[in-house]
């Protein structure tokens, strides 16, 4: 359908169907909670084949650099489209976006089950990379606009809450279906879930007005290869495949594709793929900056561990993965306590104190890492990098959106995510060069070399002469993502004080301005919080209700 610059889509040009904004208004919990499904579940994506990695290489007789890429071709298909995805779901709606992603996620899910070599799979999370990008900015976008000022930190804590709690549930559901089914079943899973999400999101999420755009094809294709090339130099930095010539030159050529990107940028007036406009304001680019090197960190973080424990230990994937619940559980139980405070407190304050809870734990586990160490000792940092991971997901991604006005959530979101999603590819290729490096130089006199010693992993039959150079392997690349956290630290400490606006600390009636999980289960089912800032905007007089969905008004700017 096209419609005017601004025009609602219940008609081209014309107005909207009536009812379309108001109930989404009145109700935008149902849809807050059929986008998280979705969501929940192509971020879990991102951590659960971590867990399996180890039965995949044996299962298609495969090495570290070739499993490894099973995850960074994901991120780098997921990463690269998500500026455009993010305009697109402004242009054809973001509903018909997110279903379209959701198709092609569960049917590429489908194709990655029965992937019979390393190649076929990689191909397939090509395609599951590309189905995420569509659907990622849409969810966001949805809640920026649905949600009025007063209740949009709740919503917005939920949101960042799902994405902690996704990278921790990951491995463990993993580590569960890989013992119990089969590694195949890691994608599998997705089926059910993907129907069920289509399902909701068709019921539930509101159509939202459409804005025609010009798509920048170019700036698609300068990021694309220069992303591509700088992650494939990296990637193979610890490999044998390529002469260290090569391989820098990939890096130097995607850095410089990528200056040509942001050059080019700058110079389109018409309507750039990346909105550098949107980085005048100050904490939208420190928090574009922090969740980069947390993305970096989260996605680096898990293949040492996961390896030290399955070959140093001995432990099922099922075993491996449950070192985690500590934080899965301390996470859980903490995020809706900061979700609750996101509007009445300042963000910076959570977010640093989560990103250095994060550093702090990575370099415990470096330094506690040992093949005689009991395995009871490292629930610490697990249970540490628990409060870190409540701390800062929502704190951060509240920051970036706090200040954008309706319309630019499309492009707004489209770059919060893809900076994220540009840390964790680029932490997934780092972590495979740093690991294979370090195993040549703490493994060398292994026969065959990386090769035998990368077979051994496979099948977790590694010699115990072996086990204390693999820990110093595993310890050393651990201080990769700790030190990545602690960057994420140094930039939220930057973070400005957010502006007391209307619905954003100034609170209403008798409430703080934010609401409770319990509130949003009980405004889900249609009845509005008393006394609270749900009953004064389901109070709303039906144009100013449609006004603050359609973005008539600056709903960040009011007061």
């Amino acid at each position: 359908m096209t419609t005017t610059p601004g025009a609602p889509s219940g008609a081209p040009g014309g107005p909207a169907a009536p009812g379309a904004h108001g109930a989404a208004i009145a109700k935008p919990w149902p849809a807050l909670w059929s986008l998280v499904v979705g969501f929940f579940m192509i971020l879990i994506d991102t951590t659960i084949v971590s867990v399996a990695n180890p039965k995949i290489m044996e299962g298609l007789d495969t090495d570290i650099n070739a499993v490894i890429w099973v995850t960074s071709a994901y991120l780098l298909a997921y990463a690269v489209p998500l500026l455009i995805t993010g305009r697109l779901g402004d242009r054809f709606g973001p509903k018909n976006l997110y279903l379209a992603g959701l198709t092609v996620f569960t049917l590429s899910s489908l194709w990655c089950g029965f992937a019979g070599s390393i190649e076929m799979l990689i191909v397939a999370r090509i395609a599951q990379g590309l189905g995420a990008a569509l659907m990622t900015p849409q969810t966001m976008a949805v809640i920026t606009r649905i949600f009025p000022p007063d209740k949009r930190g709740a919503a917005m804590g939920i949101w960042g809450s799902v994405a902690g709690v996704a990278t921790l549930v990951g491995p463990i559901l993993g580590g569960v279906l890989v013992d119990g089914l089969g590694w195949e079943w890691i994608f599998f899973i997705n089926i059910p879930v993907g129907v069920i999400g289509f399902v909701l999101a068709m019921r539930f999420v509101p159509k939202l007005d459409t804005h025609q755009h010009s798509f920048d094809i170019l700036g698609v294709v300068l990021s694309a290869i220069g992303m591509f090339l700088l992650v494939f130099g990296i990637q193979e930095l610890g490999s044998d495949d390529l002469s260290t010539g090569a391989k820098w030159g990939m890096i130097a050529g995607g850095i410089v594709v990528l200056v040509l990107f942001v050059v080019w940028q700058a110079l389109n007036r018409k309507e750039p793929l990346l909105p550098l406009k949107l980085f005048r304001d100050r904490n939208f680019s420190l928090a574009n900056g922090a969740i980069t090197a947390v993305g970096f960190t989260v996605t680096s973080l898990s293949l040492p561990l996961v390896f030290f424990f399955q070959v140093v230990y001995g432990f099922s994937p099922t075993q491996s993965a449950l070192m985690l619940v500590p934080m899965a559980v301390i996470s859980t139980g903490l995020a809706p306590f900061v979700g609750r405070r996101l509007d009445t407190m300042n963000p910076r304050n959570f977010a640093i104190i989560g990103t250095g809870l994060l550093s702090v734990a990575l370099f415990l586990y470096s330094w506690m890492l040992g093949p005689d160490v009991s395995w009871g000792w490292l629930l610490i940092p697990s249970a540490i990098m628990g409060v870190a991971n409540a701390f800062m997901w929502a704190p951060i991604s509240n920051t970036a959106t706090r200040n954008l006005a309706p319309q630019q959530a499309g492009a707004g979101s489209g770059v919060f995510n893809t900076t994220r999603q540009i840390g964790a590819v680029i932490g997934s290729a780092s972590i495979a060069a740093l690991i294979e490096s370090r195993l040549a130089a703490e493994l060398p006199a292994m026969p065959g070399g990386g090769q035998f010693s990368e077979a051994s992993l496979g099948s977790g039959a590694l010699p115990d002469v072996l086990k204390e150079g693999f820990t110093n392997a595993m310890s050393q690349a651990l201080l990769l993502p700790a030190f990545g956290a602690l960057v994420a630290a140094l930039v939220v400490v930057w973070f400005a004080k957010p502006k007391r606006r209307e619905g954003w600390g100034a609170g209403a009636g008798n409430r703080t301005g934010s609401l409770s999980l319990t509130d949003a289960a009980v405004e889900t089912a249609g009845q509005p919080v008393v006394g609270g800032a749900g009953a004064a905007a389901a109070g709303a007089a039906p144009v100013e209700a449609v006004e603050a969905v359609t973005g008539s008004h600056d709903l960040t700017s009011k007061g």
